[in-house]
């Protein structure tokens, strides 16, 4: 562990206030208060029925034996319940492809969000997790359910620009982007994943990507960018990208029938953003995926 690392844990620990580096570009800016002001009920309810907080997007056929029928508050409840369970299942999902972890490992999340996919990884592998996001708010809330559920010591989120963390080099056994990296100039994100990662580690993204083959982005691409004032890349700029920074893939999966039944579902629910339609469409149309990458360092 580094000095600046022991620092901010005894500033956790002591209840000291959390050091908020100021954003390295206007963007950053924007996206910090984009999210600290983000209370979107289809993260929080969702969020709430086991207390695992995501903010990405599930995969899986949908079970409507456990939907049932009717409607009203009781069938809504349900919904909201297949919906969590979707994305709890994409999560898992990324975690299977971190490939062996032991207890002794270091694992980061780049772009954390409320801290969900740390706890699964905890959970799973016992290992410690370190998060980073630009917003404070979603930071706090993350520190704050680790100390809830009593593994605060090993689980624990940063606010940090993911193009330049704090941690030593080759200190992560895998390291992961789930649905943030549309925020970032991939050279950049995927230098700093190769810098980190120790040699033979593991780099897995799940991310919503423009297809080469449509030619441009597509209206519906355009539409979710301005919606999460994001910039969604090619797949064609990730594969390059890894490529110019060590990462050899070692699956790629295309996701995106598995995630179309979320999308289909969600448009039902009271939880709707308005931005269904266009993720719909564009994944019908085949404008836009939905992959999984898993590459190692080499």
């Amino acid at each position: 562990m580094t000095s600046t690392d022991l620092g901010a844990d005894v500033a956790a620990s002591s209840g000291a206030a959390m050091f908020i580096p100021g954003p390295a570009t206007p963007y950053q800016g924007d996206i910090a208060r984009y999210w600290d002001r983000e209370a979107r009920p289809v993260n929080l309810r969702l969020g709430d029925v086991d207390g695992l907080y995501h903010h990405h997007y599930g995969i899986g056929d949908v079970d409507h034996t456990a939907l049932g029928d009717g409607d009203g508050c009781a069938y809504e409840k349900k919904l909201i319940a297949e919906l969590h369970r979707l994305e709890s299942a994409q999560a898992e999902l990324l975690l299977d492809h971190l490939g062996p972890i032991e207890r002794d490992d270091t694992l980061v999340d780049a772009g954390c969000g409320r801290g969900g996919s740390m706890v699964m990884a905890h959970q799973r592998f016992g290992c410690r997790v370190e998060g980073v996001t630009l917003s404070a708010k979603q930071a706090d809330f993350a520190n704050q359910r680790a100390r809830e559920l009593g593994i605060e010591d090993h689980v624990r989120a940063r606010v940090c620009n993911m193009l330049g963390t704090p941690f030593e080099t080759g200190r992560a056994a895998a390291s992961w982007n789930n649905e943030s990296s549309m925020y970032v100039d991939l050279e950049d994100l995927f230098a700093e994943h190769s810098r980190i990662l120790t040699t033979g580690g593991r780099y897995v993204t799940i991310t919503g990507c423009w297809n080469p083959r449509y030619g441009q982005p597509s209206k519906y691409v355009s539409q979710i960018n301005a919606h999460f004032e994001c910039n969604i890349h090619s797949r064609r700029e990730y594969l390059r990208a890894m490529a110019d920074h060590r990462l050899v893939p070692q699956a790629v999966i295309d996701l995106t029938p598995a995630t179309l039944p979320y999308w289909e579902l969600r448009a039902t629910s009271s939880l709707v953003t308005g931005i269904e339609k266009a993720f719909i469409n564009s994944y019908k149309d085949g404008s836009f995926q939905y992959l999984l990458i898993a590459a190692d360092r080499v």
